[in-house]
């Protein structure tokens, strides 16, 4: 396990990713663990969350460039992880694509995003649903401009530590 200090070796830390054009696969579902538990989440579960909506985005590709302004809606990745743990104490969560690109933001970073524009576990892009080849579901980091590292579409696991 690594902690917040001694992050420079840590494989979901941001790191250079290949352009993944096409989707691993149509499976749209992903499972979410903690403390020994799995459950399985799809973008219909997650619509059942209070859906919050983040203006002026942008999606940044490895290899493609910025694109947007876009609008995302979705959960924000704090709601989630709350559901998840039942409140309870947590320090890292883990977002992995199913092609095995992922992040790992520590509850500091969480904790210090504006309370206007959180993670959030995106399902919708201007007004309606992404599509597979967009990711379906995808960690959108409003915050992000420039690098593509902590933006993770094809979702196929959340590991919550």
């Amino acid at each position: 396990m690594v902690d917040a200090a001694n992050h420079e070796h840590d494989p979901l830390r941001p790191h250079r990713h290949d352009p993944n054009l096409q989707p691993p696969s149509e499976d749209a579902s992903f499972t979410v663990s903690w403390a020994g538990q799995q459950a399985r989440y799809t973008p219909e579960i997650l619509a059942q969350f209070p859906a919050v909506t983040l203006d002026d985005c942008y999606i940044v590709s490895t290899g493609h460039g910025t694109s947007g302004p876009f609008s995302f809606t979705g959960v924000a990745l704090t709601a989630l992880i709350a559901q998840v743990t039942q409140g309870t104490s947590w320090r890292e969560v883990a977002v992995v694509s199913e092609d095995g690109f992922g992040v790992r933001l520590y509850r500091s970073e969480v904790d210090a995003l504006p309370a206007t524009r959180p993670a959030l576990l995106a399902w919708a892009i201007d007004g309606r649903p992404l599509t597979r080849r967009e990711g379906l579901v995808r960690l959108i980091e409003p915050n992000e401009t420039d690098d593509a590292l902590r933006q993770v579409k094809w979702i196929a696991r959340i590991e919550i530590v």
